[in-house]
């Protein structure tokens, strides 16, 4: 839910604005209005220091920087030069210039030692210098219409360069021992970048305010929750300013905060992926919290996925950076365990027809066929045609809420018709009222919700360009609806994709297997791993992506969710 806000607005002197908002700070429960950027070059230069202690530390963690990186690639290209010139042997570049201005030129050549040929010894002065690693390494004196593309020769001996690799090793290993000094830096570094990004926080909610009474006085505005009033006054009635405070409005474009039970909060970040909702609209995390859990599950449909998933989430609760995440995968996991018993199935296996499973249990599971038409694609349609009631309820819910019952009767119209039409063919289904009365029923609906359609869709126009509006929805509506509610064929279709795809490496498997020797079990071993492994990656990226879809596109148009409220963000110590 969207917790209330109360607006503040404070009046102080303007010299007491920095110790005003210094209390702020402490309080740690006010937002105040400001900007998002550097607002001058003060800001700016603020930034600038957190951004190079953000860089320290970050080098520092990290063990090597880029000064590093590069003497480390130096030292692999000299690596790289002396192994080439160590083959050549000791020699000296100088007496090699002396030979050549007395006419004897030296040519390096090296050629697989199988492809030398010996008879290139009766036609050049050759001299073979070494035989390594198969390849045969030598030289040619006055080098005339040789077959071989000469190598360049070496430009100093491998002493030289190796005392440059020991000089390097030393400097590497110097700068190393500096890094390791500055671990012990890290506390003070850290600490000092928590005070600049406080001050900085401070700074940009001092920029924020609006000055008065030819710059004698300054005005703050703030919001805090409504459940933190009591304890504000009392610390407000400390602060030399005068306040005043009243519910904030739609038009105040106040924060929002969420306030949820522990189950949705972990679906909140998704509901942040799109957009916190207005401060007049709805939270539409704890339907996202049930329908994305859902969804999920179904497209992963198989028990044993789901085991997997909650061995990782219970693993991710050690990992350094990601145990925020165990608790969701977790219970998603969970639910996909729940809901793969329910499609029958255990690492693409059908235990529909295992011994082990209680009768119970396969009572409750989807059957193969309803009506001729797959089981879990009617299931699918179904859990969609429910999504999308409920959307466009929350929709008439809160448009009656904003707006009022006689300027929302054109939405009211819609869900009559298509929810009121859903729930009467459920029930006549079900056998529970008779065709006559179905058919009345019908009428009736048809009667009112045309009526909010065509005539009463805006009480302040003309009825001609009412019906014309109205005539337009319908056209958008019926096209919308039908298409939303094929876009829940996805659910079946990965989970189909998924089962198939996992099926077929048990079936590769099991040809693999063979008589049962040790090498066949080895193969079946790793393709079963190897196999599900991957069917897991890509079943549980579709099954992240299709539910978001599903809930950002479809849900979230019908409901006439807008996420266009700002996250709340007080001023605080270690904000």
């Amino acid at each position: 839910m969207i917790t209330p806000m109360t607006r503040y607005d404070f009046i102080l002197l303007s010299s007491g604005t920095e110790a005003f908002l210094e209390k702020i700070q402490s309080l740690g429960v006010v937002d105040i209005t400001r900007s998002v950027k550097p607002v001058d070059s003060a800001s700016a230069a603020m930034l600038e220091k957190i951004a190079a202690l953000k860089a320290d530390i970050s080098d520092i963690e990290k063990g090597s920087d880029a000064h590093l990186s590069a003497l480390l690639a130096r030292r692999s290209e000299l690596e790289k030069e002396a192994q080439n010139v160590e083959i050549w042997g000791e020699f000296s570049a100088e007496a090699i210039a002396d030979l050549e201005a007395k006419g004897l030129k030296l040519s390096f050549y090296s050629v697989p030692t199988k492809k030398y040929d010996p008879e290139w010894e009766q036609q050049q002065a050759i001299q073979i210098v070494a035989e390594n690693k198969g390849f045969t390494y030598f030289t040619v004196v006055n080098a005339t219409d040789f077959p071989l593309k000469a190598l360049p020769a070496p430009s100093r001996s491998s002493e030289a360069v190796r005392e440059e690799i020991a000089a390097l090793d030393a400097e590497i290993e110097a700068y190393r021992q500096t890094l390791a000094n500055r671990v012990s830096e890290l506390p003070g570094l850290k600490e000092l970048l928590a005070r600049q990004s406080s001050e900085l926080d401070r700074y940009l909610a001092g920029a924020a305010v609006e000055s008065a009474a030819e710059e004698h006085l300054t005005v703050v505005t703030g919001f805090a929750p409504t459940e933190n009033d009591e304890a504000l006054q009392t610390e407000f009635d400390k602060l030399d300013a005068f306040y005043t405070k009243a519910d904030a409005q739609l038009e105040d474009n106040p924060p929002i905060k969420l306030k949820n039970n522990k189950f949705v909060q972990m679906f909140e970040v998704l509901t942040d992926m799109y957009g916190r909702p207005a401060y007049n609209g709805f939270d539409p995390t704890p339907y996202i919290s049930i329908f994305f859990l859902l969804f999920f599950a179904m497209c992963m449909g198989d028990a044993g996925y789901g085991i997997i998933l909650i061995i990782i989430g219970l693993l991710l609760k050690q990992a350094k950076g990601f145990a925020s995440l165990a608790p969701l995968v977790v219970t998603l996991g969970g639910a996909t365990v729940v809901v793969g018993f329910l499609f029958h199935t255990f690492f693409s296996m059908d235990i529909s027809s295992w011994a082990i499973i209680p009768d119970a249990l396969k009572s409750i599971m989807v059957p193969a066929k309803v009506a001729t038409y797959d089981g879990t694609m009617v299931l699918a349609l179904a859990v969609g045609i429910v999504h999308l009631c409920l959307a466009m309820i929350v929709k008439t819910v809160y448009a009656t809420k904003n707006q009022g019952f006689l300027n929302s009767l054109s939405t009211w119209g819609w869900t009559l018709l298509i929810v009121g039409g859903v729930v009467v063919a459920l029930i006549s289904l079900m056998g529970v009222i008779d065709a006559a009365l179905t058919k009345i029923i019908v009428i009736a609906l048809g009667v009112l919700s045309g009526l909010g359609i065509f005539l009463l869709n805006n009480l302040h126009r003309n009825p001609l360009l009412n019906i014309g509006a109205g005539l337009w929805e319908t056209y958008n509506t019926a096209t919308g609806v039908l298409g939303d509610v094929l876009s829940y064929l996805r659910l079946y279709a990965l989970g189909l994709a998924g089962s198939m795809l996992g099926f077929a490496f048990n079936d590769l498997a099991k040809m693999a297997l063979g008589d049962g020797g040790i090498g066949g079990w080895i193969a079946f071993i790793l393709i079963v791993v190897i196999g599900h492994t991957l069917n897991l990656a890509m079943a549980a990226l579709g099954a992240f992506v299709h539910p978001l879809r599903l809930n950002f596109l479809e849900f979230f148009k019908n409901s006439g969710y807008e996420g266009a409220g700002r996250n709340y963000n007080p001023l605080k110590k270690n904000n």
